[in-house]
């Protein structure tokens, strides 16, 4: 009778050595935790100047329809109505100056707390990332030495 071969059971091999590796997932939650953190501090800065860019327009479009009442109201002389549209319209260019001015102001200030805040993640992530690896280093080690003393 011919002894037939059997084959090893790698998937048990397997399952018994990533049970060895310790895996600590309070490193994963406070990856979690950062970056939810972040989350909110940009979701922030992006409401602020939504905020801040929806008083200039409505600035804007008040002061638009106050100074276009002076436009529509009957004139005594035909020259007073060509008067009255240049003044709107240079009111006009110089409102569009001023909001378009705030409105770079706005963006601007976005720009530098978004840089700040992804450098300081970027910062806290590499502090975190590098305790992490120390720390399965340790435990990697620790689960070898434990294993080596076991055979």
């Amino acid at each position: 009778m011919a002894k037939t071969a059997t084959t090893p059971d790698f998937s048990k091999y397997m399952t018994e050595m990533m049970a060895s590796f310790p895996v600590d997932m309070s490193s994963i939650s406070d990856s979690f935790k950062t970056q939810a953190a972040v989350s909110e501090k940009m979701s922030k800065v992006a409401l602020e100047a939504a905020e801040k860019s929806t008083e200039v327009s409505s600035k804007w479009t008040k002061d638009t329809i106050a100074k276009i009442g002076d436009v529509t109201a009957v004139k005594d002389q035909p020259a007073d109505y060509t008067k009255s549209m240049t003044d709107f319209a240079s009111a006009q260019a110089e409102m569009a100056s001023e909001s378009m001015a705030a409105f770079a102001e706005i963006a601007k200030k976005v720009q530098m707390e978004t840089v700040e805040l992804m450098m300081a993640a970027g910062k806290e992530a590499s502090e975190e990332a590098t305790a992490a690896v120390k720390k399965a280093t340790a435990d990697v080690t620790t689960a070898a030495k434990k294993a080596a003393t076991a055979k």
